[in-house]
């Protein structure tokens, strides 16, 4: 069951593309372009499918059975540019935003968990609109809009989770290796916060060298892996000296369904986190500096553990997390954009170096995508590695110094 969310039940967020006008009751947005929402448990359901830049009303109805929130997301789908939440069946909520000329989408999430309903496209036309806000009130925004990507990521999570495990524990191997690296993704982007929660993390996602270095029962992700991908007879572990079957057996069918009942648990008490008081206070007590550090940090976890193939060591995805990091470093980076280019020229530039520096780093890894995925990180050569390597090192430079700027 899905935690309560942050205290008031409406949280009203902005992002480099989107300004919060305010969060308001329905009276008070009488002047606002207003646009009428019915969330229901299989539907979301949006008036108009595009307005004129300006100031937007969402009037959001949930007819349905359980409480729902409605988001509008930017053209990528993965940021979160504005949301309303715990909306009860029977009830209403306004998102009021002053919205800039571009493509959005809308979307739903009956029962607040799953990656939701109804996603459709939004568009807005028209002019820019100025700014308005101070630096204060921007820093703030951006830390409830960060909060509220999190917890969307982790309630996607949950049911993603349940699905694998599901599979994994009834033996259905095929369908819990085509879901394992995408099912991940999503812990990916966020995974900074996990790492904070004291043994969460490494619960959830310790690779076996690390677990016995420091003593810990290995479980989570890391240990499902090693059962579905059959370490071969010559194969090595993590450490690149202890062969691979050494003191090892496949997990029986009572232990996978204990790995499985493990794995759902430490996510559904990442999922209480999240929607916890504690973690909103904790977000507000980093600040802005949480954030930019959050971006610098998941970019780190990149050149230090997916970069050298360690990470899933036994199914060669590596790239899709090294994907998920990079979305998510620069999920966060957007967070703080536009606090860097309102500083001077230097700010401006300092903007434009790391803009460069994510678009390059994936176009490089776009180089190496297979489908709608990625290609084993076995068949990268060492070249595509430093080359790799080099990308991730021009973005980092620049990257290292955006906290300072934001907090200057």
């Amino acid at each position: 069951m899905n935690a309560p969310r942050l205290a008031g039940g409406v949280a009203c967020l902005f992002v480099g593309s989107m300004l919060l006008a305010g969060c308001v009751a329905k009276t008070e947005a009488a002047t606002a372009d207003a646009l009428t929402v019915d969330t229901s448990d299989s539907a979301c359901s949006v008036s108009a499918a595009s307005a004129t830049s300006g100031t937007l009303a969402f009037d959001v109805s949930n007819s349905g059975s359980q409480v729902s929130e409605f988001y509008l997301l930017a053209e990528d789908g993965l940021r979160i540019v504005g949301e309303v939440e715990n909306i009860a069946p029977g009830a209403s909520r306004t998102l009021t935003v002053v919205a800039q000329p571009g493509d959005y989408y809308t979307l739903c999430k009956p029962g607040m968990v799953g990656d939701g309903v109804g996603r459709a496209a939004f568009a807005v036309s028209g002019d820019a609109v100025a700014a308005t806000g101070d630096d204060a009130e921007q820093k703030q925004q951006a830390v409830q809009l960060y909060a509220a990507f999190v917890k969307d990521q982790v309630e996607q999570l949950v049911p993603a989770v349940a699905a694998f495990t599901g599979a994994y524990a009834a033996g259905d191997d095929d369908a819990a290796r085509e879901q394992f690296p995408r099912v991940r993704a999503f812990y990916e982007r966020i995974e900074p916060v996990a790492e904070s929660l004291g043994d969460l993390d490494p619960r959830i996602d310790y690779r076996e060298v690390d677990a016995v270095a420091e003593g810990l029962a290995w479980t989570g992700f890391h240990r499902i892996e090693k059962d579905l991908w059959v370490p071969a007879a010559d194969a090595l572990n993590a450490d690149g000296v202890t062969p691979a079957w050494q003191g090892w057996e496949p997990s029986t069918p009572e232990q996978r369904a204990g790995h499985a009942e493990q794995l759902a648990a430490d996510i559904a008490e990442l999922n209480d986190y999240v929607h916890s008081d504690e973690f909103q206070a904790a977000l507000d007590d980093q600040g802005i500096a949480g954030i930019s550090n959050g971006a610098i940090a998941l970019l780190d976890e990149v050149a230090t553990g997916k970069i050298s193939g360690e990470e899933d060591w036994w199914s060669g995805t590596d790239l899709y997390d090294f994907a998920a990091n990079v979305e998510g470093s620069k999920m966060a980076y957007s967070l703080v954009r536009d606090l860097v280019t309102s500083k001077d020229a230097a700010g401006e530039q300092l903007a434009a170096d790391i803009d460069a520096g994510y678009a390059d780093l994936e176009t490089r890894l776009a180089a190496h995508r297979s489908g709608d995925g990625f290609v084993s990180y076995v068949e990268l050569t060492e070249g595509d590695k430093r080359d790799l390597t080099d990308f991730i090192n021009a973005l980092a430079e620049p990257l290292s110094r955006l906290t300072a700027t934001v907090l200057s």
